[in-house]
């Protein structure tokens, strides 16, 4: 890929929508901040990134990924593979959990952490039994509805759930191909054991002060993602399987700078860079990245033009994401876009190849993954990046 020197990129101009006399044009918008050379790969890492960036030798980044959803709704073809537009299908983590199982008998499989505001469903047709769990970093309150009320005892409880239990098998058996009573039976059981589970794991004050610093958990600015990464150390050392993170709250995502980039982004890094850098560091000194994958994702780019003054637009034709971990080689780029950044053009890489990386690394041939009466399309497979493989 190579490189526009930024003081010549400022003089640039590309016409966009122009009257008669072409007049009407916009910017290839500046850099908004340094960038440098880490580690001994020497990649360079944006100035909004220092502590990711120290990470840089552990780090795979993949610098040529494409979608064909320019709009919020690409959270969906991110996780799904699909348009959002397009039917609903089970997402990557419906996927993993209905291809590996359970490792923990009082925790779910595949949780959600943070805003989601696109189809907050995930099996679909694989089966309520699949879906992500949505909790809260509050272990007062992680779950919704998951605590009993009006003030029924810890007895009373079990009571109630052992009746609930035999009601439903009874249905069970008057209705044997119901996959809802099946997944309802197991959802009350697994959260009533849920209720001591997940606050346990909650609990950060088992955390040594050096590791909540090291998630930022000691400043403001830092806490709450920090509190979120530390959680899904914690329940990933305990058998969870897929945790998906959610950072940026709002519909759209707070990252949705199309006015304000500099400030916006500034602030945001500095949310996640210390916290996301603290688990790549957290997990490597305990001996669990080598079996741990982390995907660092969005689900499009900037625009390499400015939106008014100080904005970029979204951009689904070029964008990159990282990996790190269980079986991913660090310290390596793979792919680029063209000298603008407004296209993928050294191995492009759709949403899905994201997906059959994991699933390799996972031991999981989706193509053996099948449900009978549903047929998956040749992209929502995709292929692994093998560039990037151990």
């Amino acid at each position: 890929m190579s490189v526009l020197d930024p003081s010549k990129i400022r003089k640039l101009r590309i016409p966009i929508k122009g009257d008669a006399n072409g007049h009407t044009r916009t910017k290839i918008f500046p850099l908004q901040t340094g960038f440098k050379k880490y580690g001994q790969s020497g990649i360079e890492i944006s100035d909004w990134f220092p502590h990711i960036g120290s990470c840089a030798d552990e780090i795979a980044f993949i610098r040529s990924m494409w979608t064909s959803d320019n709009n919020h709704g690409a959270q969906v073809q991110f996780h799904s593979g699909r348009h959002f537009l397009d039917p609903r299908v089970p997402t990557i983590g419906a996927w993993i959990n209905y291809g590996l199982g359970s490792l923990s008998a009082n925790l779910p499989q595949f949780i959600n952490i943070g805003p989601r505001y696109f189809d907050r469903k995930d099996a679909h047709y694989l089966g309520p039994a699949y879906e992500a769990v949505h909790l809260k970093i509050d272990p007062r309150n992680p779950l919704d509805y998951a605590r009993p009320g009006g003030g029924m005892t810890a007895a009373d409880q079990l009571k109630n759930l052992e009746l609930t239990n035999k009601l439903n098998r009874l249905a069970a058996q008057q209705y044997p191909l119901d996959p809802v009573i099946e997944a309802r039976i197991k959802s009350y059981e697994l959260a009533y054991r849920m209720q001591t589970a997940v606050p346990e794991v909650l609990d950060f004050k088992q955390e040594s002060a050096e590791t909540r610093k090291l998630y930022g958990l000691d400043q403001q600015e830092t806490r709450a993602f920090g509190q979120q990464l530390l959680a899904a150390r914690r329940f990933s050392e305990r058998g969870v399987r897929f945790i998906q993170i959610m950072h940026g709250d709002g519909a759209a995502g707070a990252w949705d700078n199309h006015s304000g980039l500099k400030k916006g982004h500034a602030k945001l890094s500095r949310q996640v860079d210390l916290p996301t850098a603290g688990l790549l560091k957290d997990l490597n000194r305990r001996g669990l990245l080598k079996d741990t994958i982390v995907v660092f994702a969005t689900e499009f780019g900037r625009t390499p033009g400015s939106q008014g003054a100080d904005g970029r637009d979204h951009h689904s034709f070029g964008f990159s994401v990282w990996m790190a971990g269980g079986g991913i080689k660090g310290g390596l780029t793979n792919g680029a876009t063209d000298e603008l950044g407004y296209h993928a053009v050294e191995d492009p890489h759709y949403v899905t190849d994201i997906h059959a990386t994991i699933n390799h690394l996972m031991g999981i041939d989706p193509h053996k993954l099948e449900v009978p009466g549903h047929k998956r399309l040749e992209k929502d497979f995709g292929h692994p990046i093998r560039e990037i493989i151990a």
